[in-house]
């Protein structure tokens, strides 16, 4: 029966990813990078002849480098495993297959973790650790996403792993062979994807040398030896992806903490990533508050020499944080490495209480808390994971025009699409960009440009946040709305007494008149509003919320909606005068 229950305890964490990929399946702007270089990889491949040129013209990063490089390794991997599985899946579903690439990566980092902890404090620590672990939001919702610290993230927590305490009767060799392979996948992260894990293998080091007799030439041999590795990854596929002399992680901690740049994007106190990072990321109070810290003082975790092993999970990680908080700008994900090992500490604490359960009253009642903690976390991660789903307009936008251009059996042979800022930030990538024959997808985004007339004439669709900007003559063919915070209807309250929308039906040539009339009601009725896959979150949401009010009297406390894109049309009217010729092109 425990195998069993161990079986599913061992899928829980792969299908909670998968789970949260397929619910909210859009990428934003920080993850922009390496989903577009992953696509552009997969699309036009790697050059051999007139390599800058090739490059330059269709690999997206020559149009928007961002504020700082990034590398292409974690791209490259994921396209080179991806791409023979287009052969048997659509590459409509690409973003889809190379997200879930890396959230099973992640998940199976997280296994391999939990199999450390199950080999250094047992079975039910391990089966306490998933359940913990797998009752959190940001690792999970994360995990697929291809962001820099997700690439890393994985191999932080294989590092972790090979940190973990063996028993006293192991051997110094193996001790010093684990603990070199830690070297090697923390540096590996370090080096190549996000340069703030030299703080954490400092941290963790620290604490070895401190606490046991590794022997420290050895430790810096394996440093010396990785750095040399990772370096002969980074800087020869990124000085050929980026056509000059790259190591990009140099040239992000120069401009980040060299030169400061990064409180340009916001500061947070010293103490956020204490009172509001962590709590958020570990997301169960219980964790942050009693497990945590009751661990330290528990007697029945101790290495051989006595002192506590829930020091050795939680004195790195915490350290690193403190020297991290020196960072003006603050990121829960910057620091989200150390959650494997602070959950770790927490499960020795929940297993110790759990297996005293019989003991007394007290254990008795801790019990049915951290039971009663991890069912509420687990609520709070699912009503997070919704919320976040409605924040991606820009992707559900272009899936909208998509199906509308379809529907329309008077298309002309091709079409211009113009997405504004918002829309790129918050869903569009280049794997949604279908049909290249039929359709031209434009982001241009500098000022000049959007306030000449003759721009806007040559596109038939716009995405637009603002759709006053947009000059000649539309119709809004479409609403796309996002999570705009939380809405408490009383009853008899409708929702055009909480706001109304604006609604642009028309835009008149330089007038920039908008119309106000569209009730936010229709985000809720039965629409059928756009969004990437069979399921639609706006439309569950309202049928949901008038469910809720029929059997509440009235009353519904849930997510607030408001418009954020409105999709434009060219009005047919526009186009007499044009040739057939003038619309193809």
């Amino acid at each position: 029966m425990m195998k069993l229950v161990d079986f599913f305890l061992s899928l829980l964490i792969p299908i909670s990813i998968l789970l949260h990929l397929f619910l909210s399946p859009y990428t934003k702007v920080e993850e922009s990078f390496n989903i577009q270089a992953t696509h552009d990889i997969l699309v036009y491949a790697t050059p051999s002849s007139n390599i800058y040129d090739r490059l330059t013209s269709t690999y997206d990063h020559f149009s928007f480098p961002g504020v700082v490089p990034r590398t292409f390794v974690g791209a490259a991997v994921l396209a080179g495993l991806t791409r023979p599985i287009f052969t048997l899946v659509s590459f409509r579903h690409g973003q889809i297959v190379v997200r879930a690439l890396l959230g099973l990566f992640n998940a199976a980092a997280l296994l391999k973790y939990r199999n450390g902890v199950e080999r250094t404090f047992g079975i039910e620590v391990a089966r306490w650790y998933v359940l913990l672990q797998a009752a959190q939001f940001h690792v999970l919702y994360y995990a697929s996403r291809t962001l820099p610290n997700m690439f890393a993230f994985g191999l932080t927590t294989l590092a972790f792993r090979e940190f973990l305490p063996l028993p006293s009767s192991a051997e110094q060799t193996l001790v010093d062979k684990r603990h070199r392979l830690g070297i090697y996948l923390f540096v590996l992260s370090g080096v190549i994807f996000r340069s703030e894990i030299a703080v954490l293998l400092f941290t963790q080091l620290l604490y070895v040398l401190v606490t046991t007799n590794c022997n420290i030439s050895n430790i810096i041999k394996a440093g010396l030896q990785s750095a040399v590795v990772a370096l002969l990854l980074t800087i020869p596929v990124d000085s050929y992806f980026w056509q000059k002399g790259m190591w990009p992680e140099l040239a992000g901690f120069y401009y980040n903490a060299i030169q400061g740049k990064s409180a340009d994007w916001g500061t947070s106190p010293y103490h956020y990533y204490f009172t509001n990072g962590l709590p958020k990321l570990l997301l169960n109070p219980l964790l942050t508050f009693v497990l945590i810290p009751y661990a330290i003082t528990l007697k029945s975790f101790r290495f051989h020499t006595g002192s506590r092993v829930a020091v050795s999970l939680t004195l790195p990680a915490m350290l690193f944080v403190a020297i991290y908080s020196l960072q003006p700008h603050k990121e829960p994900r910057f620091i989200i490495y150390v959650v494997p090992p602070l959950t770790a500490c927490a499960a020795l604490s929940a297993s110790h209480i759990w297996t005293r359960r019989t003991k007394n009253v007290l254990y008795g009642l801790a019990s049915l808390a951290l039971m009663g903690s991890i069912l509420v976390s687990f609520a709070a991660s699912t009503g997070m994971l919704l919320i976040s789903s409605l924040n991606y307009p820009g992707g559900e936008a272009l899936k909208s025009v998509h199906k509308i251009i379809e529907s329309d059996p008077s298309k002309p042979a091709h079409l211009n699409i113009h997405m504004d800022v918002l829309s790129c930030m918050t869903g569009v990538t280049r794997f949604q960009q279908i049909r290249p024959e039929l359709i031209t997808y434009d982001k241009t985004e500098e000022a000049e440009e959007l306030l000449r007339p003759d721009f806007w004439s040559r596109f038939d669709y716009v995405l637009s946040e603002s759709p006053e900007t947009v000059i000649g003559k539309w119709d809004v063919v479409d609403t796309i709305y996002a999570y705009a915070g939380i809405e408490i209807l009383k009853p008899g309250m409708q929702v055009a007494d909480l706001y109304t929308v604006n609604n642009a039906t028309k835009v008149e040539e330089g007038r920039e008149q908008v119309l106000q009339s569209e009730d936010v009601r229709e985000a809720y009725d039965d629409r059928g509003f756009s969004w990437n896959g069979d399921v639609d979150m706006v439309r569950i949401l309202g049928s949901l919320r008038n469910r809720v009010r029929a059997l509440s009297g009235g009353w519904w406390i849930g997510p607030r909606m408001k418009p954020a894109i409105y999709v434009l049309k060219k009005q047919k009217e526009a186009l007499i005068g044009q040739s057939r010729e003038e619309l193809i092109r």
